[in-house]
């Protein structure tokens, strides 16, 4: 089995990004799963030539984005992307896309074929806070989400791919009062678990528990 996990590079104002400084730490392999990294840019359909060029490479049977969510406090295994780009800050590019749909012929939102519920609960188990999210935002992350839903969709129909957010790193919030933070160990440990439970359910549904959050 083949897990491509993308991290995404530095934006805004802040100099390091947890998602791909997460992403480069991981093993090689988790539970005999050969563990594929890629840097992808914060930048609005270049992300998305970049992870398509490495499915085409490299033929994963999965693929996990990463990106941060400042202001979260835990790992959260996004359940759904929407047809939607609103960008609050300007991409790395310098894009800052205004209630625009992403692609006219996807459809309004797709799920993710992943178990998000049994990824919550291994990271859980783990020692790390984590809960089902059922928004991705509307900024590159869940640009991203919904890119890889609409290859599979038009392209790739036997590959199966999500998304987890993951907070700032300690030494982003100096200057961010009273926001929450992981430590890359957490994230890396976090994240560990969350594939684990991919390969332990491939070809199984995802569990039947309690998941929601009240956001």
């Amino acid at each position: 089995m083949k897990i491509l996990v993308t991290g995404f590079d530095p934006f805004g104002t802040d100099k390091i990004n947890p998602a791909i400084e997460a992403v480069k730490k991981l093993p090689d392999t988790i539970s005999s799963a050969e563990i594929i990294k890629v840097e992808i840019p914060t930048i609005f359909n270049k992300c998305a030539e970049v992870v398509h060029q490495a499915i085409i490479d490299y033929k994963p049977d999965y693929v996990l984005d990463i990106g941060q969510a400042g202001g979260r406090s835990a790992l959260t295994p996004e359940r759904v992307a929407i047809n939607f780009d609103d960008g609050r800050i300007k991409d790395n590019a310098g894009y800052q896309p205004l209630n625009q749909t992403i692609h006219a012929d996807g459809q309004n939102a797709y799920f993710t074929q992943l178990p998000v519920k049994a990824m919550t609960q291994a990271i859980i188990e783990a020692g790390i806070p984590s809960y089902v999210s059922t928004t991705a935002g509307t900024y590159v992350c869940n640009h991203i989400m919904y890119q890889v839903q609409y290859m599979i969709d038009k392209e790739f129909p036997d590959l199966k791919a999500g998304f987890i957010h993951i907070p700032f790193l300690p030494n982003q919030v100096l200057k961010r009062p009273n926001t929450p933070c992981l430590s890359l160990a957490d994230d890396i440990k976090g994240i560990t678990a969350a594939i684990k439970a991919i390969v332990e359910r491939d070809g199984k549904n995802d569990i039947e528990v309690i998941g929601g959050s009240l956001s």
